[in-house]
């Protein structure tokens, strides 16, 4: 019987992110405002970085703060080499590639010094250590534009005057009231590298790697005396979840045309990429999906919905002014409470393990 709820469970979670995908896919079609295509596009990234995170935490039971470090290596290695080259394809893979291979230094030598020590300490380091990059590079005005950030030119195709397809009049066509033109490809590139970069991780954790680093979460003693290099293990993760973090970073700047402290490397992102994988559920990978769609989506429409009800409730008392849009934080730190409260595994945790709250 449990076992049957579970599969019932996994089966209804793999639903949803289908359902997810399908969205996603057809956003420009379906959401048509520019507001919910910048959505559409973060979600997308979203998703793969907070899935790179959950290759650690999740999969392997490491606890790093340094996550928008490496994000931020891949989106200021494209961003100053389009600033720096112009617009083009050579200045973002040669950014990617970049920012990939700092990133890789970076974790080796963090993996190396410091996962050895206990979880709170590498955690501490971690946290240091993404604290230095995020004060150089607002210090470093010269190289990375400092707290202003860099702004710059995407590839030429991705331009919004680009037409993609034309008439015989030379008109850009639409397509279901769309125009075929530079915005729909940046849009596309976003979505189809952020799918192969998911479906890539969901690989990677299926595999018989993938097992080994569940047996070393699970435990870790136990994994070492039969043989399994522990250390090694977890240095080779570190260094896979940094560089999908920092191809995202390149991929978020290449859609933002904008790289700054705040976008890429602020703390309050890691925050995010926490919440969203508590909410989604660890150790699953579809609840990367799950917990980036609803917090994005509260963080983009909580606050207009609320301003919605405060208006439909003009005449009752009391409740107006607690659905004021100004107190929406306060109502997304009680829909995380209730969601850790009934949903202890995250949502696709709980639901592939049998049900909710036991």
């Amino acid at each position: 019987m449990q076992n049957t709820t579970r599969n019932a469970g996994a089966y209804t979670i793999k639903g949803i992110v289908l359902i997810i995908a399908a969205l996603l896919l057809f956003a420009p079609f379906l959401f048509q405002d520019v507001r919910s295509l910048e959505v559409a596009a973060r979600i997308c990234i979203f998703i793969v970085l907070v899935a790179s995170f959950d290759l650690l935490i999740g999969y392997t039971g490491i606890v790093s703060f340094a996550h928008t470090m490496f994000f931020g290596f891949g989106a200021y290695g494209a961003a100053i080499l389009l600033k720096e080259m112009g617009p083009g394809w050579t200045p973002v893979i040669l950014g990617g590639l970049a920012g990939v291979a700092v990133s890789m230094v970076f974790a080796v030598a963090i993996g190396l010094l410091s996962l050895r020590v206990k979880a709170i300490f590498f955690a501490m380091i971690t946290l240091a250590a993404a604290s230095v990059v995020l004060v150089l590079a607002s210090q470093l005005s010269q190289i990375t534009g400092g707290e202003d950030g860099i702004t710059y030119r995407g590839p030429d195709l991705f331009k919004t005057a680009t037409k993609l397809v034309t008439d015989e009049d030379g008109k850009v066509i639409r397509l279901w009231g769309v125009k075929l033109n530079g915005k729909l490809a940046a849009y596309y590139f976003v979505f189809i590298t952020s799918l192969i970069l998911f479906l890539a991780m969901l690989r990677f954790v299926g595999s018989p790697f993938g097992t080994v680093l569940k047996a070393i979460r699970e435990n870790e003693a136990r994994a070492e005396a039969i043989g399994y290099r522990v250390v090694a293990y977890r240095t080779a993760v570190f260094c896979l979840s940094a560089a999908v973090a920092s191809l995202a970073g390149t991929v978020y700047a290449v859609w933002l045309k904008y790289t700054g402290p705040a976008t890429t490397l602020s703390f309050a992102i890691m925050i995010d990429i926490l919440l969203m994988v508590v909410i989604g559920g660890m150790g699953t990978m579809w609840g990367a999906v799950i917990g980036a769609v609803l917090m994005i989506l509260a963080q983009y429409y909580l606050r207009d919905l609320m301003g919605v009800a405060s208006e439909a409730l003009a005449g009752v008392p009391v409740l107006p002014e607690l659905l004021a849009p100004d107190r929406w934080l306060f109502w997304l730190g009680i829909i995380f409470i209730l969601l850790v409260y009934f949903f202890p595994k995250g949502i696709a945790g709980t639901a592939m393990s049998g049900g909710a709250k036991q």
